[in-house]
């Protein structure tokens, strides 16, 4: 089994930035990608970004590239979501998840965090 915590969420005003952190634990080596997905009232939970723990490889949504950081640190089996420049339509419970293949699919990953919520005031 694979265990998530994820921590950081917080009310920010807009154009402020928060940093999740994802921690995990367990058979962690069975989960070679790390990912955020959100979920906001009313939408469907909708993939973030993600990570490949081997390489480091990244992948983004569109609605946060240039504005979000995923990265790694393998040592402390953490990931980390820098998110900048915070908009209103960020704001959702954000989970961080893990699976054996990186993909914007929920689909891809086995495991979920229990969930940290982002609130950003206009």
């Amino acid at each position: 089994q694979v265990y998530l915590v994820g921590s950081g969420g917080g009310l920010v005003q807009a154009g402020g930035s928060l940093r999740l952190s994802c921690a995990a634990s367990g058979r962690t080596l069975s989960t070679n990608a790390i990912s955020w997905f959100r979920k906001a009232p009313g939408k469907e939970r909708e993939f973030v970004a993600g990570i490949r723990r081997s390489d480091g490889v990244t992948l983004y949504a569109d609605s946060v590239k240039g504005r979000f950081t995923i990265s790694r640190d393998n040592a402390k089996n953490t990931v980390y979501l820098q998110m900048n420049s915070l908009k209103p339509d960020d704001a959702a419970v954000y989970y961080c998840a893990a699976g054996p293949f990186i993909g914007k699919n929920v689909k891809n990953y086995d495991h979920w965090g229990q969930g940290t919520q982002v609130t950003v005031s206009s």
